[in-house]
């Protein structure tokens, strides 16, 4: 058993599908129109990951408070340097994890304003 998708809320879909396959290497899986909505089925894969990315909608753009992912990467440094080279804004820098000795832990906002964080193994 695996977790299909985890569900990320999102304003505007096009910006949010740029940013996670431009900056996380996702592919898309899907992009397909849900009714007259307006809205499209997204969903986005990460490199080597059984969980795919689907966009739902956002009521608003208010930047979000809490990290609404984790994202577990080989080499957080680097990927949070990338990501500030990017123009990505980083919220914190790497760093040891308070809850969790040895775990290195960054956190940045996403093109939606969702907190993320990047986490060692």
């Amino acid at each position: 058993m695996h977790i299909q998708f985890a569900e990320l809320p999102v304003f505007d879909q096009d910006r949010a599908k740029a940013f996670y396959t431009g900056h996380l290497a996702c592919q898309l899986i899907a992009d397909q129109p849900m009714g007259d909505s307006g809205w499209r089925w997204i969903e986005l894969a990460f490199p080597h990951a059984v969980t795919n990315l689907h966009f739902v909608r956002r009521a608003n753009a208010e930047p979000g408070t809490e990290p609404v992912l984790v994202l577990v990467d080989d080499n957080v440094e680097q990927t949070t340097a990338a990501l500030k080279a990017r123009g990505v804004e980083i919220v914190t820098e790497p760093q040891e994890a308070p809850w969790q000795p040895g775990r290195t832990v960054a956190e940045f906002r996403d093109s939606e304003g969702n907190r993320m964080v990047l986490a060692s193994r």
